[in-house]
């Protein structure tokens, strides 16, 4: 376990729930970071209509013709309350439960949108890793450019962010250790699932992501798509082998805690737990 301080009241924990590798978990090696992935997107978002390239209250159809009219809108899908269900239809094998939900897949799906909701957009939240999909289609149908693009030029590379992408050299990754320490296979999340989930990160990219855009406001006012708590924004994220909370508090405290082979509720948790034992730290 690792526990690093800055000048900000701050609090950064990388922990390993399984055996230590021989550099521990590195700050400066690659790892899944799951639905913190979201807040990159609602981003982008925001900054694109923010720029004039779309507007936040646009349908769905108009970046995305193939989709019936619905009334859901960028924001809708955003903010989880599209009625879109949390998952596409179909299987999900645990083992990559996400491989074959490529862009063809997506686009399968887009026509028959309007069956998939439950109810109607913006009357309630429901986590919707699907919404995100189809956000993130719009996005890059919008712009004309792929979303690795639309994040570089929209959030990483105005935060000076270089360790963060969808496709990481594979030696650079810091695998969850399986079986007589033999690094677990990750999820395939580089196809239409990627703006929902998809993108992996140094633990110190990360953690500069959480403090520019939730302590230091560089980019302006946070996305819609972070969770609030009273005075914590937070958002959190699991893979089949990695777990991750980040957040920050309305005083400047902030956490980020990424684990291999932990169960994501405890990660939660501990990132709780960590910003409360933080309130004095210098």
């Amino acid at each position: 376990m690792k526990l690093a301080v800055r000048r900000v009241p701050t609090c950064v924990l990388s922990d390993r729930a399984a055996p230590i590798l021989s550099d521990g978990h590195a700050v400066d090696r690659f790892v899944q970071i799951g639905s913190l992935t979201k807040v990159v997107t609602g981003t982008v978002m925001t900054r694109m209509a923010a720029s004039g390239v779309l507007a936040l209250d646009d349908p769905v159809e108009r970046w995305l013709p193939s989709v019936p009219r619905t009334g859901i809108t960028l924001m809708h899908l955003a903010q989880h309350a599209s009625g879109l269900p949390r998952l596409p239809p179909g299987r999900f094998p645990r083992r990559d439960p996400y491989a074959a939900f490529d862009r063809t897949a997506l686009e399968r799906l887009l026509p028959r949108l309007d069956t998939l909701v439950t109810r109607l957009p913006g009357q309630a939240e429901e986590y919707s890793n699907l919404g995100y999909a189809v956000l993130g289609a719009a996005l890059t149908a919008a712009s004309g450019s792929t979303y690795e693009e639309l994040a570089a030029e929209y959030v990483l590379q105005p935060l000076d962010i270089t360790e963060m992408t969808a496709n990481p050299d594979p030696a650079q990754h810091l695998p969850a250790p399986g079986l007589l320490g033999r690094p677990r296979r990750p999820w395939t999340m580089d196809g239409a699932i990627l703006p929902a989930g998809g993108l992996w990160a140094t633990p110190r990219a990360a953690a500069d992501l959480v403090v520019r855009l939730l302590v230091e406001r560089r980019l302006g006012d946070p996305a819609p798509s972070w969770q609030t708590s009273g005075p914590l924004r937070w958002h959190n994220g699991a893979t089949r082998h990695a777990s991750l909370f980040a957040g920050a508090m309305d005083d400047g405290r902030w956490v980020l805690i990424h684990r291999l082979n932990a169960v994501p509720e405890e990660t939660d948790r501990a990132g709780i737990k960590v910003l409360k034992e933080c309130r004095t730290a210098p």
